[in-house]
This record gives structure tokens, C-alpha cells and sequence, in this order.
């Protein structure tokens, strides 16, 4: 299967887009440290005493941005798929 420049953007815009909503967002949420989880931290008098670094919203918008993207590129594989000239689809049916 050979790429063109299309499918070579498609893919890295994907790539990027679900690399930097899990792995770079998520060390930098780790080197922030506690909390780890996407709901604030509160004390028992429910006061906020501490909330993630990065929105857990903007986290799951760049992997969903980035599942979209490769959605969209293979409907567009789909719809551009070309049939070579000697490439018969034709099945041979048998007689009775």
C-alpha cells in the first residue's frame, strides 16, 4: 500500500493529536503529582484543596480529535479506493 501526501497528514495530524492527549498531557499531570485522578480533591468541609493540572476535558478532546481525524482519512480511503485495470472482480459460477 503506498501513502500519499493525504494519507501521510491524516496519520501524523491522528498520531500527534492522541500522542499528546495521552502520553505527553499524562507525564505532565505525573510530574505535577496528587491528584492523579480527573475530579478535584476536596477536604471534609467539601472545600477544593486541589485539582489537576491539565483539564481532564482537554485530555479527552485531543485523543476523540485525534480518532476523528483517522475516521474522516479512511472514509476518505474508502471513497478514493481505485481498482487497477487487470484487477477482475468477478466470481466464476458454476452450472447445474
Amino acid at each position: 500500500m503506498t501513502y500519499d501526501t493525504i494519507d501521510k497528514a491524516a496519520l501524523a495530524a491522528s498520531g500527534a493529536l492522541m500522542l499528546i492527549g495521552i502520553v505527553v498531557l499524562g507525564v505532565v499531570e505525573r510530574l505535577d503529582g496528587p491528584p492523579y485522578g480527573a475530579a478535584p480533591v476536596t477536604n471534609d468541609a467539601g472545600e477544593v484543596v486541589a485539582t489537576p493540572l491539565v483539564d481532564p476535558t482537554l485530555r479527552t478532546g485531543l485523543v476523540i480529535a485525534g480518532l476523528v481525524v483517522l475516521f474522516v482519512w479512511g472514509l476518505y480511503r474508502m471513497a478514493s479506493a481505485r481498482v487497477e485495470a487487470d484487477d477482475t472482480r468477478q466470481t466464476g459460477v458454476t452450472a447445474d
